[in-house]
C-alpha cells in the first residue's frame, strides 16, 4: 500500500514512465521473451514472401524460380510477370498440399511406376524387343543418369541430366497427387434419385401463359433522385459485389525526351552532307583529301556500316520489302541512284539502288548435311572436324555429279533429321528465314543446280530441284540514322519538368499542367503489386512509392520512364481494402437502385387486376408465351427471367398473378395452360447426368473453391 502511494505522488509524465518501465521489464522477464518473440515475427515475416494455410514460402527460394522462370522465358516476360506466373504455381501447391496432408495422400514406389509408364510408356529407349515397357530399362537408365550428373544423356532425342530428371519425376508425382485427390472429390459427386426426379421436372414441367410488361425504360431516368447514402447503404446489402483490394489513384504528366522539328532537320542535313565527294583536311598530312561519298563509292558495305545505324544487308529484297510511302520511288531508282532523306519508321534514311535482278518467289532443294564440331546444333555425336566435313561433302558431292539417283542412299550420312523424313527435301519461300549461304545458293542458281556450301550448321551437299515464279528483286544500300533528341532537347525537358515540380509543390497539379499546356491523364485502382501504368507501361517503381508507408494524398515524385524522359505523378486518393468509394460503386449500384424505385413507382399507380386492365392502364400490350420450363427460365419477348417464370409455376390454370418485380420491369402473368412432366419408371439417367455435371465441376471449381477458402498471407509487395 505504501508503494501504491508513492506511486499515485508522482507526477502524470513520471507516472506514465514507472508503468512503462515495468512493462518492459514485466516483457524481459517472462520465460518466452516476449520482446524477443515480437523481433523474432519480423525476422521472419523478411524471411517469407507469403504463408499459405500456415506454410511459409521461402522469399529467397521464391526469388530464385523467379529469376529462373524469366531465364527459361527468354527474357519475354518482365520481372513482375514472371513473379506472377510463380506465386500462382507456389500458392496452388501450398493449397493442395494441404489437402494431399490431410488425407494422407502420397505416391509411393509402385503408383510411381505406374505413372512413370503412362508417361513413358512410348518412349523406345524403355521398350524391350516385344515393344513393350520394360521397367528394368527405366531403372538402368535412371542409374546411369546418377552415375554421369551431371553429364547428358539422350532421351526421345533430348539431352537430360539427373536434375532435370529428378524434377520430371517430381512433376509427374505432383500431377498424379493431384489426379488422385480430384479422382476422390469425383466419386463423391453423385446425382441421388430424387435430384434426378427434380431435374426431370425442371426441363419437362411446362407452362403457357400470357404476360403483362410494364418496363422500367418506360420511365425516364431523370425523374428517379438517388441520394449518396442510398449508393453506399446498397453496397453494403451486397459487400461481396463491391469489395475491393487496396489501390491507388494517380495523376502524371508525362515529359517525353523526343526530338525536336530542329533536331530533325539537323539530322537530315547531316544525311545530305554523305551524299556527294567532299574535301576533308587531314591533320596527320596537313593536306586536304577528298573522302568518297555514299554516291560514288564501291564499297557500299562498310560505307553504310560506317555510317549507319543498321547494318547492311547484302540480299535481295523484293518491293514489299519497302513501306507503302517509299516503294514506287525506291525501285524506280536506277544502279547507283539515291533515295532521301525520308523518314521510315523512326529513322531519316538514304537509300542507294545497288542493283535488280529476277529472283524466284520460292525454291524447292534436297540436301545432305555433314555437321563439323562445333557447328550450330551439332551434338555429342558429332566428331568431324571442319576440314573432315568439307571433305566428306565434296566426296558426296562428286559421286552426285556422275549419278544424281544416289541421293536418297547417301542421304543416311546427313544430320538433317527433319528433310531426311521427306528425302532430304525443302520447300521455302525467298521471305523465309534460313542460314545466308544455304538461301543464296537455293535461289540464286538456276533449277538442276549442285553445289557444297558451308553454314554455320555444316557442309551441305545441295540440289535445286524447282523455283516458284520470277519476281523483280532489289538490292540497296541503307544508311539509317535514328530520329533522336539532341543534348540541348534533353536539357530543356529536364528544365522544364524540372520547373513543373517546383510550381505544382505550391498549386494545383492540374491548373499548373493546363497552363504549361501539358496532358494530365489519369489513373484509378492501381493495386500494390500491379506493374503497368496506362500510358507509360510497366513503371513498378511509381507503384511501390504509390504505396509506401510515408506516401499520402497529395504527394508527388518524379521518375525516369523506360523509353526515356521523365513523368511526374501525384497521388490523388488512397483506397484501403473492403468497400470501393461511392463513387466507383455507383457504376453499378445507380442502375440497381433506379430500377427499385421505378418498381416502386409502377406498383403504387396500378390498381387494375386483369391483365387487359393492366395493360390498357399501361399503355402496354398483352403478351403469350409457350412451352416456359424452369431449367431455362427465359420468356419470349423479355428475356431471362427467373422470378417472373418461378411465379408462373405456383400458379393454377386460369390464375393471374400479383404484381411481380422482374429484371426488365415489372409483370402480371396468367397460367393458360398447364402440362406436368411424363412420370418415368426410373429416374436414374437423370441422376446420372446430375451425377456427372457435378463431377465435370470438380475440375474448374474445386480449386478455385479452396483458394478461396485459404488463409493467404502475401508479402510480394515488400519485395517487389
Amino acid at each position: 500500500m505504501a508503494l501504491l502511494g508513492k506511486i499515485r505522488s508522482l507526477g502524470p509524465v513520471a507516472l506514465i514512465s514507472v508503468i512503462g518501465l515495468a512493462l518492459f521489464a514485466f516483457v524481459f522477464s517472462t520465460g518466452s521473451g516476449t520482446i524477443t518473440d515480437i523481433f523474432k515475427t519480423d525476422e521472419l515475416n523478411q524471411n517469407n514472401i507469403a504463408t499459405v494455410n500456415g506454410t511459409d514460402i521461402d522469399r529467397a527460394e521464391f526469388m530464385a524460380k523467379v529469376e529462373n522462370f524469366q531465364r527459361q522465358s527468354g527474357g519475354s516476360l518482365t520481372t513482375t510477370q514472371a513473379m506472377n506466373r510463380v506465386w500462382d504455381n507456389e500458392v496452388r501447391a501450398k493449397i493442395m498440399q494441404s489437402q494431399y496432408d490431410a488425407l494422407g495422400l502420397s505416391v509411393e514406389r509402385d503408383y510411381m511406376r505406374q505413372l512413370l509408364e503412362q508417361n513413358l510408356g512410348n518412349f523406345e529407349e524403355f521398350k524391350n524387343e516385344a515393344g513393350l515397357f520394360d521397367e528394368d530399362k527405366l531403372n538402368e537408365f535412371i542409374a546411369n543418369l546418377k552415375a554421369i550428373a551431371p553429364e547428358t544423356s539422350t532421351l526421345g532425342g533430348s539431352a537430360v541430366n539427373y536434375k532435370s530428371w529428378t524434377d520430371f519425376e517430381q512433376n509427374v508425382a505432383i500431377t498424379g497427387l493431384q489426379q488422385t485427390y480430384f479422382n476422390l472429390v469425383k466419386a463423391g459427386m453423385t446425382g441421388t434419385l430424387t435430384e434426378g426426379e427434380l431435374e426431370h421436372q425442371l426441363e419437362n414441367d411446362k407452362v403457357d401463359l400470357k404476360y403483362v410488361q410494364i418496363p422500367y425504360s418506360s420511365i425516364p431516368d431523370s425523374i428517379i433522385d438517388i441520394k449518396k447514402s442510398e449508393v453506399e447503404a446498397y453496397m453494403k446489402r451486397f459487400p461481396k459485389q463491391y469489395e475491393v483490394e487496396a489501390s491507388r489513384d494517380l495523376v502524371f504528366v508525362q515529359f517525353k525526351e523526343e526530338a525536336s522539328s530542329s533536331d530533325e532537320q539537323a539530322i537530315q542535313e547531316n544525311l545530305k552532307t554523305l551524299i556527294e565527294d567532299r574535301e576533308e583536311y587531314n591533320e596527320v598530312s596537313k593536306l586536304s583529301e577528298t573522302v568518297v561519298g555514299f554516291k560514288n563509292t564501291t564499297d557500299n558495305q562498310g560505307f553504310v556500316n560506317a555510317n549507319s545505324a543498321q547494318k547492311y544487308n547484302d540480299t535481295y529484297v523484293f518491293r514489299s520489302a519497302f513501306s507503302s510511302e517509299t516503294a514506287d520511288e525506291i525501285t524506280a531508282l536506277s544502279e547507283g541512284e539515291i533515295y532521301g532523306p525520308y523518314k521510315d519508321n523512326g529513322f531519316f534514311k538514304l537509300t542507294k539502288m545497288v542493283s535488280k535482278r529476277g529472283i524466284a518467289d520460292s525454291t524447292k532443294v534436297r540436301h545432305i548435311l555433314i555437321p563439323f564440331v562445333g557447328g550450330v546444333r551439332a551434338d555429342a555425336t558429332v566428331t568431324k572436324t571442319d576440314a573432315e566435313a568439307k571433305a566428306t561433302a565434296d566426296s558426296i558431292y562428286n559421286v552426285l555429279r556422275r549419278n544424281r539417283s544416289k541421293f536418297k542412299s547417301l542421304l543416311s550420312l546427313s544430320s538433317d533429321k527433319v528433310s531426311n523424313e521427306k528425302e532430304g527435301v525443302i520447300e521455302f519461300a525467298y521471305t523465309d528465314g534460313f542460314a545466308p549461304e544455304f538461301k543464296a545458293y537455293s535461289f540464286e542458281n538456276p533449277k538442276g543446280s549442285l553445289g557444297v556450301v558451308r553454314t554455320d550448321f555444316g557442309y551441305h551437299v545441295i540440289e535445286v530441284l524447282d523455283q516458284g515464279k520470277t519476281q523483280d528483286a532489289f538490292k540497296v544500300a541503307t544508311i539509317a540514322q535514328e530520329i533522336e533528341p539532341s543534348v540541348e532537347t534533353i536539357d530543356e525537358i529536364f528544365k522544364n519538368k524540372s520547373k513543373f515540380e517546383i510550381a505544382v509543390a505550391d498549386a494545383d497539379f492540374k491548373s499548373v499542367a493546363t497552363e504549361s499546356n501539358y496532358d494530365v491523364r489519369s489513373v484509378s485502382s492501381v493495386k500494390a503489386l500491379d506493374e503497368n501504368i496506362p500510358g507509360i507501361g510497366s513503371q513498378r517503381a511509381i507503384v511501390r512509392w504509390a504505396f509506401e508507408d510515408d506516401t499520402d494524398v497529395n504527394d508527388f515524385k518524379s521518375f525516369n520512364t523506360s523509353g526515356g524522359g521523365f513523368v511526374v505523378v501525384k497521388v490523388t486518393a488512397i483506397n484501403e481494402k473492403g468497400l470501393m468509394s461511392v463513387e466507383s460503386g455507383s457504376v453499378t449500384a445507380l442502375p440497381e437502385l433506379r430500377k427499385e424505385k421505378k418498381a416502386e413507382l409502377i406498383m403504387e399507380r396500378i390498381s387494375a387486376s386483369t391483365l387487359d386492365d393492366i395493360a390498357s392502364a399501361e399503355g402496354q400490350t398483352v403478351k403469350s408465351a409457350a412451352a416456359v420450363n424452369m431449367k431455362n427460365p427465359t420468356l419470349s419477348g423479355a428475356g431471362r427471367e427467373p422470378l417472373v417464370i418461378g411465379t408462373a409455376f405456383g400458379l393454377s390454370e386460369g390464375q393471374t398473378s400479383n404484381l411481380i418485380i422482374g429484371n426488365s420491369g415489372v409483370f402480371a402473368v396468367q397460367v393458360t395452360k398447364s402440362t406436368p412432366a411424363v412420370t418415368l419408371s426410373s429416374y436414374q439417367p437423370s441422376a446420372n447426368r446430375v451425377g456427372q455435371n457435378k463431377a465435370n465441376a470438380v475440375n474448374t471449381k474445386l480449386y478455385d473453391a479452396l483458394k478461396d477458402a485459404a488463409e493467404i498471407k502475401d508479402n510480394r509487395a515488400v519485395f517487389y
